[in-house]
């Protein structure tokens, strides 16, 4: 089973190539492309997106899970800043999104649980509780029994979990679809070719080359090309975005509806046999289970290994969902940076800017993401919340020059992978 082929790009304005240079080019039409063009264009400025299918990417496959508490990892404190910003601006951008495109995005204010299936697990979940406390964060503790009140058709087995309120949920194909829309509505022009080469001319990025043999030309740049940022030719090696791609395998699933109350009410979360899994119940009756983590370079190919691992792992967790109809499988590309962090901002070269780099946090970033990055476009500073994930950060010392945007008086700081 696969994805549906519909595309959500129909009637969308095309662009022909010809006319005066855009103020800006965003390159890639994934999420969050469609959300850069949108704060730019939102902003008076003329702006331009290139992908030869917009509405695509890995927020096509993504559950759209809002976790910043239950997804913290051990060193990533600063990534966890941005990503509670981000998440506080969801409900404030899901109403502006929907009242400018006419579209629903599926956001659910719905909490998370995080379960332990066994002793192993109980005594990872309670580290990771400790964290979260140690970081602020509102988790609270509960026995096994407690999550089966919670959610009943846990397994017998779940030993406990952490209950997080404030880990929500958006639909990631509504929330394309409506940025898809809401590009429109503000002016945005699509041009639906592939981008192959950064042009630059003098010392300054004035736009991309495209597979068609033209050109768009445009006084900004921004890559956002997710996994594929760092295979577009055209830029001094040094500044080549460290991006790599991450498979995930994720399921679909057809929860029935029941009189006695949902299959599942939130999201649901769980380590079995050291692999992470999950299980998104949509309020449509949609059940999201994800996701594989696979070093494969850049192969989308669905396994009957991986599906097998996630149902394994989700009827651990949950029982009953194996008599679920399935109803499609996908994989798709996470684009890792080598601290998990986005690279936001401004890069060496005048006029080239990126919007990379995500990872799992994609959709979760969408709202600061384009915040940062209208903020960038229009005016030329780069807003304090991207001052940690500015893509200089990778640069060797020898290779660091001053960025424009960059707090006054400061240079890229070199940190560890």
């Amino acid at each position: 089973m696969q994805p549906s082929s519909t595309s959500p790009t129909a009637g969308l304005r095309q662009d022909s190539g010809a006319g005066s240079p855009a103020d800006a080019v965003v390159v890639g039409g994934g999420v969050i492309g469609l959300v850069t063009a949108w704060r730019a264009a939102q902003r008076g400025m003329s702006t331009t997106l290139v992908d030869p299918e917009p509405g695509g990417g890995a927020a096509r496959v993504a559950a759209g899970m809002l976790a910043a508490v239950t997804e913290l990892h051990y060193g990533e404190e600063a990534l966890l800043g941005l990503n509670l910003e981000s998440a506080a601006r969801y409900p404030d951008f899901t109403a502006e999104l929907e009242e400018a495109s006419g579209q629903e995005i599926g956001y659910r204010a719905c909490g998370t649980l995080a379960a332990a299936l066994d002793a192993d697990d109980r005594a990872d979940l309670r580290e990771l509780h400790a964290l979260q406390q140690r970081c602020g964060l509102d988790s609270q503790w509960l026995t096994g029994r407690e999550c089966r009140r919670l959610e009943p058709m846990l397994a017998p087995s779940v030993r406990g979990g952490l209950r997080v309120d404030g880990d929500h949920q958006v639909d990631p194909r509504r929330l394309v679809t409506a940025l898809l829309l809401a590009c429109e509505r503000a002016g945005v022009t699509f041009r639906r070719s592939a981008a192959v080469r950064v042009t630059v001319t003098g010392d300054r990025a004035t736009g991309v080359t495209l597979d068609d043999g033209t050109s768009v030309e445009a006084g900004q740049t921004v890559l956002a090309l997710g996994s594929y940022a760092s295979r577009l030719e055209g830029m001094p090696p040094e500044l080549v975005p460290p991006v790599r791609p991450v498979k995930g395998q994720v399921l679909r699933l057809r929860m029935p509806p029941s009189a006695y109350g949902p299959f599942l009410s939130r999201t649901v979360r769980a380590v079995v046999r050291g692999g992470h899994i999950y299980l998104v119940p949509r309020a449509n009756g949609e059940l999201v289970i994800g996701a594989t983590s696979e070093e494969m370079g850049w192969d989308t190919t669905v396994t009957a290994g991986g599906v097998y691992e996630l149902l394994r792992d989700a009827h651990e967790l949950v029982p009953g969902l194996t008599e679920l109809p399935l109803t499609e499988t996908c994989a798709g590309l996470r684009p890792a940076s080598p601290d998990n962090a986005p690279l936001l901002g401004p890069t060496a070269l005048p006029g080239l800017h990126l919007a990379t780099g995500h990872y799992r946090n994609g959709v979760l970033l969408t709202p600061v993401t384009g915040d940062v990055m209208g903020e960038l476009l229009a005016t030329g500073e780069l807003p304090e919340p991207a001052f940690p994930f500015i893509p200089g950060r990778f640069a060797q010392p020898s290779t660091q020059r001053p960025l424009p945007g960059s707090p006054a008086g400061s240079e890229p700081q070199e940190q560890s992978a």
